[in-house]
């Protein structure tokens, strides 16, 4: 059974940058799309970025575009989440998703979720 491990989430000062991770125990993690997604404390989920499970689509949401890049890696199981020019409002919990389905920052289609990684931007 599918299960995500999401790492990298560290205390940054605004401006910095971070690369999240999100490995699978399985090696059918080829045939799955990935979602990230991000929880602040007081606020719903919000959908940050997908990716194809081929890795040849990526959809990102315009919240976060420019600074988010998303890629994937079949090989290695493995999914990153490149963040660029931090801001204090990034602080969250990420969480790395994963489904059947195509790529799209809807939560309600992706079944199989990590356990979630802190990300706080803070001077």
């Amino acid at each position: 059974q599918l299960q995500l491990v999401e790492s990298g989430g560290a205390l940054v000062q605004p401006g910095g940058s971070l690369r999240l991770s999100c490995t699978a125990s399985t090696s059918t993690f080829d045939y799955y799309a990935i979602g990230w997604f991000r929880q602040a404390p007081g606020k719903e989920r919000e959908g940050v970025s997908c990716i194809s499970s081929s890795g040849g689509i990526t959809n990102v949401a315009d919240s976060v575009k420019g600074r988010f890049t998303i890629s994937k890696d079949n090989a290695l199981n493995t999914v990153h989440l490149q963040i660029h020019s931090l801001k204090p409002e990034d602080t969250a919990v990420y969480y790395c998703a994963a489904t059947l389905m195509s790529c799209a920052l809807s939560a309600s289609r992706f079944k199989v979720w990590g356990q979630g990684t802190q990300v706080t931007v803070s001077s």
